[in-house]
This record gives structure tokens, sequence and C-alpha cells, in this order.
């Protein structure tokens, strides 16, 4: 999966109403009209903003992961990387967005949630560098 990174980051500087009653996802509850304040994206999505930028995803290596085409990603840089994580790395000179994993015999890979793409070995010959933590994934939900 290829990112287009965001070349400027500026803060959502618009706040949007929070509704203090929770939706149902089952059965239907009753309205009620309670505002509970207004909501700031960037409290709740970026914890540490000097280090936290977007990209955008391209490709489909990653649909089990709830990430397609066109997403917005969050990364923070200041995460440390552990197997298990969704990383944006740059491997052999371009960027990509996979799944750490470390094997059983700590070996290091780099996974797509896609079965129609291979796994990526990461060897000592690989030029592999973690850029950063991938922490949301944002998405439309149908077409507007």
């Amino acid at each position: 999966m290829g990112v287009n990174l965001k070349s400027s980051i500026e803060p959502i500087s618009s706040s949007v109403s929070l509704y203090l009653t929770p939706v149902s996802c089952g059965f239907p509850s009753p309205a009620e009209d309670y505002i509970e304040s207004p909501l700031d994206l960037n409290e709740h999505l970026i914890a540490r903003p000097a280090a936290t930028f977007f990209v955008r995803a391209k490709g489909d290596s990653m649909t089990g992961a709830g990430i397609f085409e066109g997403d917005l990603l969050i990364i923070d840089r200041s995460i440390k990387a552990r197997p298990g994580h969704v990383i944006l790395a740059i491997l052999n000179g371009e960027f990509t967005l996979k799944r750490w994993h470390k094997d059983k015999n700590n070996h290091y890979w780099l996974l797509p949630e896609n079965p129609n793409y291979k796994p990526m070995p990461l060897t000592e010959e690989s030029d592999f560098s973690v850029w950063g933590v991938a922490i949301h994934c944002i998405h439309k939900l149908s077409p507007l």
C-alpha cells in the first residue's frame, strides 16, 4: 500500500457538537436534544501534534485492517514501533504501510492485510526505516 504524504500540517480549526446521549447501534432509543459540548477532533485524535502528520492511503493491501484506498491516516512519529503495529515505513526507497511482524525465529516481516499480497521479509540487505505508527484511520462510510 503506497501513501501520499500531506506536506503541510495544520490543526483542524473548527469544532463539532458532541451529543451527550450515546447512539444505539442495536434497537433505536428515544432521541434527546442535549448537546454536551463542542468536540475538538484534535483532542481525541492527536496526542502529540509536533510528532503527528497525515498520509492518504493508496492501494488495497491493508483492507483487512480496515484501511482502504483514499483513507486519511494519522501517523505518530513519537511512538516506538513494536511488532503488531501498523507502521509507515520506507523499504528500499519507497513508502509503504504494513503491519510489522516478528516471527518465532526472530525474523521481521512487513505483512499486508489482504491475501492477494505476499508478506515482505526484512533482511540485513533491506534498506528499512520506520517513519511512524498509524494511530487512526478516517474513511467515508458512503459516497457524498
